[in-house]
């Protein structure tokens, strides 16, 4: 029994309060076009009463009561009589509730109507010999009301069909309405020409028409093609003029662009460049052949151009590269200044940040970190000169309060920066903090 069956057979059990599956027995179905829509009888569920319905002998044979008489459906050997009487009219309620499914599926309109009048018809024959205790009879008129019904439902589905191939018919009517129009009036080439072959795709799409129909509408719609071809071909020769006029502009700024193949003057000459592949592109397009051998001559110079101010960028790099390599050795010699002696320290700093200028630029990604690593030998030496004045300082205590305040400030303006997403002045900020905070140490250290 499925699922729903159960749920229809617990409904009907005494002292259920669920709604039964044949609430809507007398429910209308679809009937055919400008007919009434049928009706079908209810059927009371046996389970409730077996005993109205059949009963059991001694020897246990089953029988089942109907206004002809009895007939034995079965036998029951498992238990009492009431027991076997109950098994079998459940039985009768599984198939009563078969007979509501397709009730319910005629009037929900779920499902084909041929599948449920082979389904009705299946169960109204083995009605006659099922081993069931119920309102046989009632059940059978039941299942005689759903194959009339289902049979009215699949002749409204075959005058669905039809219509349906009508429908057909008028989508592949507009289509070719459309593409007429086009053919005719339109100007729009390319969109026009994506809009034919999306309307092909459509008109694949589009079953239920016959071969003869369909073959004679598809002439009606190729025609259409071919008319907007040809106007769109003549349009296309009409822009062979255009075609020369763009020809003679690209090798003008072919011309150009070959006498700045052997400039040195790098950032304008690179921004010109750049205008004159804007002007290429706004020339226009002229025969295949032509543009490309062209395009070759534009892109060949331009190519050489830039090709030696790689060349020229990459010395320029090698001389960052040494002077990076020079800065390194500077800062390991900053490294090793003793901070013992303050005032040779300073002296000590002094060269270096003279030395530091005269070697010149580095590798622009290694610029800030040069600069972080040098402000660590100028921080450790300041920090140095600050040690000897805060020992011979008489106000240490009130000068680490300050120290921790301003620790405190610019902390506190690093949070805000950072809130506001200004992750340059964030950073400013905790690098003061930081400044301040070995101040602090040294301060308390001091005391």
């Amino acid at each position: 029994m499925t699922d729903e069956q159960a749920a229809g057979v617990a409904a009907d059990a005494p002292g259920s309060t669920a709604t039964p599956l044949v609430a809507d027995q007398h429910a209308p179905a679809p009937g055919p076009a400008g007919g009434a829509a049928p009706t079908f009888p209810a059927v009371t569920s046996a389970a409730a009463d077996p005993g109205r319905w059949g009963r059991v002998d001694d020897d246990g044979t089953v029988w089942l009561r109907t206004g002809d008489g009895e007939r034995a459906v079965g036998s029951w050997q498992a238990g009492d009589a009431q027991e076997g009487l109950a098994h079998f009219a459940l039985r009768f309620d599984d198939l009563r509730t078969e007979v509501d499914l397709l009730v319910r599926r005629l009037t929900g309109g779920r499902g084909d109507a041929r599948s449920t009048l082979r389904s009705a018809t299946t169960l109204r024959e083995r009605l006659a010999e099922a081993a069931v205790v119920g309102d046989v009879v009632g059940l059978g008129a039941r299942l005689d009301a759903v194959v009339t019904a289902a049979e009215a439902a699949e002749e409204a589905e075959r005058a669905a069909r039809a219509g349906a191939r009508d429908d057909a018919v008028a989508r592949k009517e507009a289509l070719i309405a459309e593409a007429e129009a086009l053919a005719e009036e339109t100007t729009r080439w390319k969109h026009a020409g994506d809009r034919f072959q999306a309307m092909i795709e459509e008109w694949k799409a589009v079953k239920g028409v016959d071969r003869k129909t369909d073959d004679a509408l598809w002439k009606r719609f190729s025609r259409a093609r071919e008319t907007f071809a040809r106007r769109r071909g003549a349009h296309f020769a009409e822009l062979d003029r255009a075609r020369t006029a763009a020809k003679a502009r690209k090798e003008e700024l072919v011309a150009e662009a070959e006498g700045l193949v052997e400039s040195t003057d790098w950032g304008p000459t690179a921004g010109r460049y750049k205008e004159l592949m804007a002007d290429w592109k706004a020339a226009g397009r002229t025969s295949k052949d032509a543009d490309d051998a062209l395009w070759a001559r534009f892109r060949g110079a331009q190519d050489t151009f830039f090709a030696r101010r790689s060349e020229a960028f990459s010395a320029r790099d090698a001389e960052f590269a040494d002077n990076a390599r020079a800065k390194e050795e500077l800062l390991a010699e900053a490294g090793r200044i003793d901070l013992g002696d303050v005032d040779a320290a300073r002296a000590a700093l002094r060269d270096v940040q003279e030395r530091w200028d005269a070697i010149g630029k580095v590798p622009r990604e290694r610029v800030r970190e040069f600069a972080g690593r040098l402000k660590e030998v100028e921080d450790r030496v300041r920090a140095a000169v600050d040690r000897r004045w805060q020992a011979v300082d008489p106000e240490t205590e009130a000068r680490v309060g300050q120290f921790r305040s301003r620790v405190e400030q610019y902390e506190a303006q690093a949070a805000k920066a950072y809130a506001a997403g200004d992750h340059r002045r964030a950073q400013e900020a905790e690098r003061q903090a930081a400044q301040w905070r070995e101040w602090l140490a040294a301060a308390e250290a001091a005391r």
